[in-house]
């Protein structure tokens, strides 16, 4: 009974095939190649042939039928053939041999059927939240798949199968060639690194949108991954095999509400031009205004996939990192857990963003219009129709062009500029940043300009941060490495129970001084590998070979590292592994926030396509030109303290805290003068970036835009930063100046020198003469003879040359010397020379100007907005004199030989004067 039993069992699993692929007609008999099925006796005998005699592949083998069974399924024909089988079913089971092919054919049936239901579609109609930058809810999809454990548990089962191999080959190189065979080193495990890596880029491929999705965030995460496995990621393109045209048709026409495309288009192509995991993009041309347009239809049932993903993937997080922990020998807290769980969740909130066509379409049309309003014009985003947007379909302009990386056009590099200048923008400006850079999405327009495309996924930066950033790069760039713990306290690189001096005591400023200098030689990892050979030569010993260089840095590095831990008093002898320990540290010391990450994958993608054009790219030296224009126009507390950092001036040097000071009658005193190279430096980064960003600079527009920017910053009368600066620094050099030239009249030339003997002298001759001082009453000989011989010593110390006025006499001098060594001069010192009886000697060294600086005054419209600006050069005069006012005032409150009285009203006589000049601009 129980063979029975089991036999008719197996044929009703047969039977139930049925319902998984229906056959074509209600007479049709499965056919393994030449051999017909007609019964399951049939089926049974050619089995039995197969596994009894060991019959050889063939096309009437047993491999042919559990073929045809994997397809199609056994579909018994007529009720007479199935009465049949079940009636030869009990002469077959009398047998042990007959037992044994019956369990066979349940086994492979059973199979069958397993494949065909973890294979069959899944319906992802429903969804546990709706599309948006917001809406991902971890416990509404608990909530929802705890519905429908089946569908969850298919997935599961789906993903372990298509991971199968790839784990069973990784955990065979850790567990059984590295663990068991004791080799620390993990010589396999790293040896089939290579191979592993292109495993996993197909093996993403292989699992869907989510997986290409999540390689494509993996491919940034190198302290998520092992380097390899994400250089190897960052080759996936967003591309998947495209859905049914028919089916995209249907979606167009119930999105748009049309019976008929035709209304609408023109022309549409019959096939996608471009595939992708979220949608796809056909090409068409609209009926109107017969406008080329590319038309984005969201992939059906795409949010639903993404959020079962998502949902299994918070499943599997904590095996995961359990896992993880053990191959690392390191025990796992719950706070592991919750990091790498919020990971994902992280990732799925811009996973579920990106199905947001409304979304997208607001991103690009407000990208478009903040890259105008900021006169970015070499960069753009695809027009919106805005009339057909709808949940599922996204329709704009098309955009002829290339890709970045593909273009061989001269203008790539500029174009590689202008991409970093609009990032940085984004960055640091806008708020809003693109989060998916890769080189598919940049774009070369037949016009010259950078096209962004994509705009599904974005991360907003807040305000505070982006300060925080400019900071950062302020002191990285003026090499300030003792403000940097505060900046990764301020940027979020350290949690906020990190204390400053942990930060400070863990070397992290040594490791970005090395890494900063490198960066900035360019060249990329090749050149910098180069280099770091280099050093590693000078100071271990050029004879090594790579490997003892690769050895001696290791111990180095171990040395450096126990120092460390003996610094932070850790016991180094019973630390078993020091890196493990370092590394334990450093990850609750640091960590990455996710602008980072997407910042880092935009500047790696643009660096790429730099470095394959010029060898020794610099993409660090890049960065500068934007930071200049920010700095130079940005008014705001923070970026003023910013620039004057990147100067070399002290914050507390701000000239507006100076002036209060001086109101209030407290001297201060500046500690850092301007860097005229530096100052420089920036204007020049400051004229690249307005040139190479405000057009594609054709007929020289762009040094155009450069000059009448500069214009405005220094005549605009609403003023700017570096106006500000520039006026502070001015009416320093003109104290500084008129002190020096005073002083070498009054104090230091023959004729005061004379005077001041003059007046000393009948204090001298009193004081040697006893009877003549007898003579004189006390009033008389204090009024007559002491005070007129203090007069010099006074005006000595009035005009003495003070630390601060060498500084910036010495600075006004090194500025000279950097624009002369820039410009001609000379013609304009002997014009200027033939008209002064002394000559030239104290001429300061006016610089001519250069042709190219002709040539942009030349320009009828530079020259007419220059006029437009003429009242801002009165405005800027007063300035300058209000600011002489505001120093002869803190000079006055500062002075040691004047009375407190005499100070006091000085110094609010200046500071009145200052008032009434500045009031005339208002």
């Amino acid at each position: 009974m129980i063979f029975k039993s089991t036999a008719v069992a197996a044929l009703l699993l047969i039977g139930q095939a049925n319902a998984f692929i229906p056959p074509t007609s209600s007479s049709r008999r499965t056919t393994a190649s030449s051999i017909q099925l007609n019964s399951f006796a049939d089926a049974l005998n050619e089995v039995t042939k197969s596994l009894t005699y060991n019959i050889p592949a063939s096309s009437s083998s047993i491999e042919s039928i559990l073929s045809d069974i994997s397809k199609d399924g056994i579909h018994l024909s007529t009720p007479t053939e199935l009465q049949s089988a079940i009636d030869s079913l009990p002469s077959l089971l009398t047998t042990p041999e007959g037992i044994f092919q019956a369990a066979a054919i349940a086994l492979f049936t059973s199979g069958s059927l397993f494949l065909s239901w973890l294979n069959s579609p899944d319906d992802y109609s429903q969804t546990p939240y709706e599309p948006g930058p917001n809406t991902y809810d971890p416990k509404a999809a608990e909530e929802f798949y705890a519905k429908r454990p089946f569908m969850v548990l298919k997935r599961i089962l789906r993903l372990a199968s298509l991971t199968a191999v790839f784990n069973t080959g990784l955990l065979f190189d850790w567990l059984i060639l590295g663990k068991l065979l004791r080799d620390e080193e993990y010589t396999a495990l790293r040896r089939n690194e290579p191979q592993r890596a292109k495993e996993a880029l197909v093996l993403c491929q292989q699992l869907g949108p989510t997986f290409i999705k999540l390689g494509q965030a993996l491919s940034i995460r190198t302290d998520l991954l092992p380097e390899i496995y994400a250089l190897e990621l960052r080759a996936l393109q967003d591309a998947v095999p495209p859905f049914d045209s028919t089916e995209a048709r249907e979606v167009l026409k119930r999105e748009l509400g049309v019976r008929d495309l035709n209304r609408l288009f023109e022309t549409l192509s019959e096939e996608p031009v471009a595939s992708a995991s979220i949608g796809q993009v056909y090409r068409g041309t609209l009926r109107d205004s017969q406008k080329d347009v590319a038309v984005k239809v969201q992939r059906p049932g795409i949010l639903g996939e993404i959020a079962l993903d998502l949902y299994v993937l918070r499943l599997l997080t904590p095996i995961q990192t359990k896992l993880q922990n053990a191959v690392n020998r390191q025990k796992t807290t719950q706070e592991d857990i919750d990091t790498a769980v919020s990971l994902v969740d992280e990732w799925g909130r811009g996973f579920v963003a990106e199905t947001d066509y409304r979304l997208e379409a607001r991103n690009t049309v407000q990208f478009e219009e903040a890259m105008r309003m900021r006169k970015l014009d070499a960069v753009c985003a695809p027009a919106v129709v805005e009339d057909l947007v709808r949940d599922k379909v996204l329709v704009t302009e098309w955009v002829e062009g290339t890709r970045l990386d593909r273009d061989a056009s001269d203008d790539v590099p500029r174009l590689c500029g202008v991409a970093i200048n609009a990032y940085l923008t984004m960055l640091l400006d806008t708020g809003v940043l693109h989060c998916d850079p890769h080189p598919g999405n940049l774009l070369r327009t037949t016009d010259g300009k950078l096209c962004i495309l994509d705009w599904g996924m974005t991360l907003a930066v807040p305000n505070d941060l982006q300060y925080a950033l400019l900071e950062f790069i302020a002191h990285i760039n003026t090499e300030d490495y003792d403000s940097i713990p505060q900046d990764f306290i301020n940027l979020g690189f350290s949690p906020a129970d990190v204390s400053l001096e942990r930060l400070q005591s863990s070397g992290i400023t040594e490791g970005l001084s090395f890494a900063f200098r490198q960066l900035s030689q360019g060249g990329g990892p090749a050149k910098i590998q180069e280099r770091v050979k280099e050093e590693f030569k000078e100071r271990y010993g050029s004879e090594l070979s790579d490997a003892e260089l690769r050895d001696a840095a290791r111990a180095d590095m171990l040395e450096r590292m126990e120092a460390q831990l003996a610094s932070e008093g850790v016991d180094v002898k019973g630390v078993t592994n020091v890196m493990e320990e370092m590394s334990r540290r450093n990850r609750e010391l640091f960590a990455l926030p996710p602008y980072v990450l997407y910042v880092a994958r935009a500047f790696s993608t643009l660096e790429g396509i730099g470095l394959s054009i010029d060898e020794n790219y610099a993409i660090v030296q890049e960065c500068y030109p934007y930071l200049s224009g920010r700095l130079f126009t940005d008014r705001s507390p923070r970026a003023k303290a910013a620039l004057r950092a990147m100067l070399g001036l002290s914050e507390s040097e701000m000239y507006s805290e100076g002036l209060a000071a001086v109101k209030e009658g407290v001297g201060a005193a500046p500690r850092n003068s301007l860097s005229p190279k530096k100052l420089l430096e920036m204007t020049d980064n400051f004229a690249s970036y307005t040139a190479a960003t405000a057009t594609v600079d054709r007929d020289g527009a762009g040094r155009t835009a450069a000059a009448q920017e500069f214009a405005k910053l220094l005549l605009d009368k609403e003023g700017s930063t570096l106006q500000d600066i520039l006026v502070e620094e001015l009416a320093k050099f003109g104290d500084a100046t008129t002190r020096s030239l005073l002083r070498q009249a009054f104090v230091e030339s023959a004729v005061a020198k004379t005077i001041a003997s003059s007046l000393r002298a009948p204090k001298y001759a009193v004081e040697q003469s006893e009877q003549l001082a007898a003579l004189l009453p006390a009033e008389v000989k204090k009024a007559i003879i002491d005070q007129p011989a203090l007069l010099p010593q006074l005006v000595e110390e009035l005009l003495h040359a003070t630390s601060e006025d060498e500084r910036i006499l010495t600075t006004a001098d090194e500025l000279r010397e950097v624009i002369g060594a820039r410009l001609d001069n000379a013609s304009l010192r002997s014009a200027l020379a033939q008209n002064l009886s002394d000559g030239a000697s104290i001429i300061p060294s006016t610089p001519d100007i250069t042709p190219a600086l002709r040539q942009i005054v030349s320009d009828t419209e530079t020259r007419d907005f220059v006029l437009e600006l003429l009242p801002g050069v009165s405005t800027l005069g007063r300035k300058v004199g209000a600011g002489l006012f505001r120093r002869a005032a803190y000079r006055a409150m500062n002075s040691p030989v004047l009375p407190e009285d005499a100070r006091k009203q000085l110094s609010d006589v200046n500071n009145r004067l200052a008032d009434v000049i500045e009031s005339r601009n208002s």
